[in-house]
């Protein structure tokens, strides 16, 4: 009998060592592809460092230099590039996890692949040629570097696989999470400041599409491959005319991003042999710069948030199989997909269904059955759009590419060489007709609410030129943008469009202060971009006015920090005693507002900012720039600037030490002017360094004393420039592929 009971005991064990090794390394066979068709073509670029290590990449074609930008980032971060491109493979929660896996669920769920196939064949021939050689770059580096891989048969990869995770990514800018998580939860749908969707049931359960592990709170997980915070992204952007400014056209580009991850910015400069000369920045899997500046002209980008996204109601038969649509019942497009879950050393495979219908793709919770359609949907032809824009050499061509409507979403600030200054609404929103209540839950039966293609580009907001001589933009609304007698007129445009007529503190504070402002040169053009103040309006008013009207008779504990807050100067300067508890209070009642849903109690959170503040610090006056910190390694630095101020200090990591360490807000910032009769100059910064993931390189956080200090560091935009002030220099070149 014991005999028999160890044979058993051995063979459980065997079975459970089978089990585990399986679990363990079906994954990466499992993704395994034999239809890559790498590159034939050979590629060398120069990549020239310089001082603070911005790789300047220059080489005899454009494809030369797309392949040098996939190197040189690859050298700086090729963990995050691994993230970006196991999200454009649909395996990303083999890395990451069931978070990880919530974003495989949306890649699915939004086609990208499908998107990436069926368009990419059809970009222009010199477009295709820069992802194939940006692939072949990250290619070569996975090659040379193998104990770098995260995941085995990531690489290789080929243009196409780029491309889809653009498809991916390009919906969450406009906020299209905003309706994918509370679809998939069944938690509430709301709009336009906490509101609730008309037409949208206020009963019903979630269903298990994001639970591939038995989590129990769906909404705890981002569905955004921009991670949990990215529906804070924001930016700040300025332009001024030589006329106001006293001398240069200036360009101010202060992108609000996270500091790290995969639409955190990396720097650098490119010029080919063809005409390709930019300087600016990119995320994680592009080939070329979005923003920055040639030559002639520049631009950079701020969130905009408009209407881009119909929600439809469908009416299933009794097998949840068909639909109906136009008095017919369709079949509802099923596939089931394989999400890997990284639990520990092993990986799950979590299979789940994936729906779509004429609208677009479709999520089934306790509610009923909704499909979705968002602008740009199903269109790649942003890809070949920012190459151009790269390329442009002046103000008509630029907005002629604009103009095709291939970029879905994102305000666009321009100045050039010329002395134009504009401010383009860029957003691909649906051609909907007059009528129907667009902000509401749509008939998923009725083919005349199915629009297809975005509306005319005339029709969008835009600005040349404001007689002011400036234009802003704050994440707000554009018709505050230009100054009184400039700006827009919000009845000039059709409802349909769905612009957003929000105010953020930074959009009332840059609108203040231009329009104040005498002479906008750069002494000025400085103090209002590093401003700390808050203005007591919008939520700033009703937050303050709610902690007058406090009831502490039961909380006497509580009444020493609400005076403190009442007698509160408004500024996030680190001077105040008040500004660590304002720092703590604001933050969520600005998110909430950004966010469109409900915001928290009051009382809640001051009694939370005074617990924290007591807890770590022993007083509830501490000074902010000891509770607000910037941590990369060893750098531990004091910080200003406030979650909604126009120095953003956005979101925070509470560490245990009860420090803030930022995480998101202030992030690439350049200066550009022109000069009349000079060549384009510029200025730059960021947080941290060019090379964020590698704590042993020289450049992991060595802008970040200038960053606090407010200071910025020259772009060598210049090929003189950068060898006078070159650190390394060296050729890159590859093995094509047989």
């Amino acid at each position: 009998m014991t005999k028999w009971l160890g044979r058993i005991g051995f063979a459980l064990l065997v079975i459970v060592l089978v089990i585990f090794v399986g679990l363990a390394t079906w994954e990466p066979f499992f993704a395994k592809r034999d239809d890559v068709v790498q590159s034939s073509d050979s590629y060398t670029a120069e990549i020239i460092r310089d001082e603070f290590g911005v790789p300047h990449i220059y080489g005899e074609r454009d494809r030369d230099v797309a392949y040098g930008v996939a190197i040189a980032h690859a050298e700086d971060d090729f963990s995050t590039l691994q993230d970006v491109i196991a999200m454009a493979r649909g395996r990303y929660g083999a890395i990451a996890g069931q978070d990880g896996a919530a974003i495989d669920y949306v890649y699915h769920l939004l086609d990208a692949r499908g998107t990436a196939e069926r368009h990419y064949p059809d970009l222009p021939d010199d477009t295709r040629a820069l992802f194939e050689a940006y692939a072949t770059g990250l290619n070569d580096y996975a090659a040379r570097h193998p104990g770098e891989l995260k995941l085995a048969n990531l690489f290789p990869v080929d243009g196409e696989d780029v491309a889809a995770g653009f498809a991916l990514r390009q919906p969450f800018f406009f906020g299209l999470n905003g309706v994918i998580e509370p679809l998939v939860s069944g938690a509430e749908l709301r709009r336009e400041f906490g509101r609730d969707i008309p037409g949208y049931p206020r009963e019903g359960t979630a269903d298990t599409a994001l639970r591939p592990v038995g989590e129990d709170k769906e909404d705890s997980l981002s569905l955004s491959p921009f991670g949990p915070d990215s529906a804070h992204n924001g930016s700040n952007a300025f332009a001024v005319t030589p006329e106001r400014s006293g001398g240069p056209t200036t360009l101010i580009s202060n992108s609000h991003q996270p500091l790290r991850g995969g639409v955190a910015w990396y720097e650098f400069s490119v010029e080919s042999e063809e005409g390709w000369h930019f300087t600016g920045a990119n995320f994680p899997g592009s080939p070329f710069p979005f923003l920055g500046h040639n030559r002639t002209l520049g631009w950079t980008n701020t969130v905009n948030t408009p209407d881009m996204v119909d929600i439809y109601r469908l009416e299933l038969d009794e097998s949840g199989q068909r639909y109906r649509f136009d008095g017919e019942w369709r079949d509802l497009e099923t596939r089931t997909v394989t999400l890997p879950v990284r639990i520990g050393p092993v990986v799950l495979p979590i299979r789940r269904d994936i729906h779509r219908s004429v609208h677009g793709p479709v999520i089934k919770n306790g509610k009923g059955a909704f499909a979705f359609r968002y602008g740009g949907i199903d269109n790649l032809g942003q890809l070949d759009a920012y190459y151009r824009l790269n390329k442009a050499t002046d103000l008509a061509e630029w907005e002629a590419i604009l103009a095709r409507m291939d970029i879905p979403s994102t305000n666009f600030i321009y100045a050039d060489a010329e002395g134009n200054i504009a401010y383009v609404y860029n957003a691909a929103i649906p051609d909907r007709p007059e009528g129907p209540n667009w902000r509401g839950v749509l008939d998923g039966s009725d083919p005349s609410l199915l629009w297809d293609g975005p509306v005319e580009y005339e029709e969008l907001p835009r600005y040349v030129n404001p007689a002011s001589g400036w234009l802003y933009n704050a994440n707000n609304t554009p018709f505050t943008a230009a100054g009184d007698g400039s700006d827009l007129a919000p009845e000039d445009f059709a409802p349909e469009l769905g612009v957003e007529l929000k105010q953020t503190n930074r959009s009332r504070m840059a609108w203040k202060l231009l329009s104040e402002a005498g002479e906008l040169d750069r002494a000025a053009l400085k103090k209002i971009k590093y401003d700390t103040t808050y203005t007591r309006a919008g939520y700033i008013a009703d937050l303050w006015n709610e902690f007058a009207g406090l009831d502490l008779s039961d909380r006497p504990d509580l009444a020493p920090a609400r005076d403190l807050l009442l007698g509160w100067d408004f500024t996030a300067d680190s001077v105040g005693p008040a500004d660590s508890l304002a720092l703590l209070t604001i933050r969520e009642f600005m998110s909430c507002r950004y966010q469109n849903k409900a915001c928290p109690d009051v009382l809640d959170e001051l009694e939370s900012a005074v617990e924290h503040l007591t807890t770590h610090f022993g007083r509830i006056d501490p000074p902010m720039s000891e509770l607000l910190r910037l941590r990369q390694g060893d750098i531990d630095l004091p910080l200003d600037g406030g979650s909604d101020t126009l120095r953003a200090s956005t979101l925070w990591n509470v560490d245990e030490d009860g420090r803030l360490s930022l995480k998101h807000g202030d992030s690439f910032i350049q200066w550009v002017e022109w000069m009349p009769g000079e060549r384009v100059s510029s200025r730059s910064i960021q947080p941290f360094g060019s090379a964020t993931t590698r704590p042993d390189s020289p450049h992991y956080a060595d802008q970040a004393a200038l960053f606090v200090q407010h200071r910025l560091k020259p772009v060598h935009f210049w090929r003189e420039d950068v060898l006078a002030n070159a650190q390394r220099r060296y050729t890159v070149t590859n093995r094509p592929a047989r």
